[in-house]
């Protein structure tokens, strides 16, 4: 089957499962215009904030030599050890901005798809060192875009730059009357004025690659109903396994329940369709606990297994019917069924003598409804 084949096959939205498993491994909607946008942004930000310190104090390190240039050094090893330390100072001053910038690009980062810790994307692979695999990330569509994008971005920014930077040209016959302060400033004003036109255009551009991002990725992304399916059945289980599996518990329920007949003080029936069994123990137990239900052939077994153990058989079909209904296994009687099933195992318990015979009620009257 072909690629064109499989992707028009793709026509269902990516489930969170593979979301997830792609995030793992790295693989997100990332723009590297957000990235460059919030860089710019922040750069501006902080050049508006910090430039009357920064352009103070770089002019405070080189107006010395420019007001005494005879002062500096003409042989080779003293000018470069002057080129150093001026390095070093005019490093420092800009130290706060590249710091800030370095914060923003770290934080554009987790803007857009949060942390990730993704090892995958590290690990060696053989096919990342592949010529042909490399060609073909070259001069693929996404390079291509890319490529485009690159040439568009230079464009409007260029563009832009020049028609806010024109009007400025002028006063560039006018330096030479200004003293290293009024230079600087003017430099200051030109690169605030730039940036800030310059972030206008990557605005536009960042939003409009962030949709496309997101867009490419989902298509990326998509998936076929059969892959549905399958994570479905990898996720929930394959359902003849899950329906084997409820077949076992439930037999080893019943087998359970079954154990539990022989030791019950009572077994409520139907007479047919429904069998309860009932234990208490008035020593240990607040109220009586159901040890076994069952309908149809397993309320047979159970009544079988009662009467093989001498477990008495009481016919209530209402009762028998709301115990079913409402208690589940090894649950106690609630509070609403209380006065029903006392009544029978108090008969139970007096059929055996553990209680004295009620004076208004007949030997072997037996509480039926």
């Amino acid at each position: 089957m072909s690629e064109e084949e499989d992707d028009s096959q793709k026509t269902e939205d990516p489930t969170d499962k593979k979301l997830a498993n792609a995030k793992k491994k790295g693989q997100v909607a990332q723009s590297m215009e957000i990235k460059s946008w919030m860089i710019l942004l922040g750069g501006t930000a902080g050049l508006v904030f910090m430039a009357p310190f920064m352009t103070a104090s770089i002019r405070d390190t080189i107006e010395p030599f420019i007001r005494n240039p005879h002062a500096v050094p003409a042989d080779f090893a003293h000018l470069l050890q002057l080129v150093a330390t001026l390095s070093v100072k005019i490093g420092l001053i800009l130290a706060p901005l590249l710091a800030l910038l370095f914060v923003i690009a770290l934080f554009s980062n987790i803007v857009q798809f949060g942390l990730i810790f993704a090892p995958e994307k590290i690990k060696p692979d053989i096919k990342k060192v592949s010529l042909i695999s490399g060609v073909k990330r070259m001069f693929g569509p996404r390079a291509l875009m890319e490529f485009l994008k690159g040439i568009l971005k230079l464009l409007a920014v260029g563009i832009v730059s020049f028609s806010m930077a024109l009007p400025m040209l002028q006063d560039l016959t006018l330096i030479p009357n200004y003293d290293l302060a009024q230079v600087m400033d003017r430099i200051n004003i030109i690169a605030i004025l730039l940036a800030i036109g310059t972030v206008g255009v990557m605005t536009v551009i960042a939003a409009l690659d962030f949709a496309y991002q997101k867009y490419a990725f989902k298509k990326k992304m998509m998936m076929s109903k059969q892959e549905v399916k399958d994570e479905h059945k990898q996720s929930e289980g394959d359902p003849q396994i899950k329906a084997k599996i409820r077949k076992v518990r439930m037999e080893r329920a019943q087998q359970r329940m079954m154990a539990a007949v022989p030791e019950a003080d009572v077994v409520i029936t139907n007479p047919t369709h429904y069998s309860i069994a009932l234990e208490y123990k008035m020593d240990d137990m607040t109220a009586p606990k159901l040890v076994a239900k069952g309908i149809d052939h397993l309320a047979m077994r159970i009544r079988e297994v009662a009467k093989a153990h001498d477990v008495p058989i009481v016919e209530n079909p209402p009762l028998a019917r709301a115990l079913y209904a409402g208690v589940e296994l090894d649950e106690e009687i609630p509070p609403e069924h209380f006065k029903a099933v006392a009544e029978v195992i108090g008969f139970v318990m007096r059929q055996r003598g553990a209680l004295p015979p009620l004076e208004d009620q007949a030997e072997g009257d037996s509480p039926v409804q």
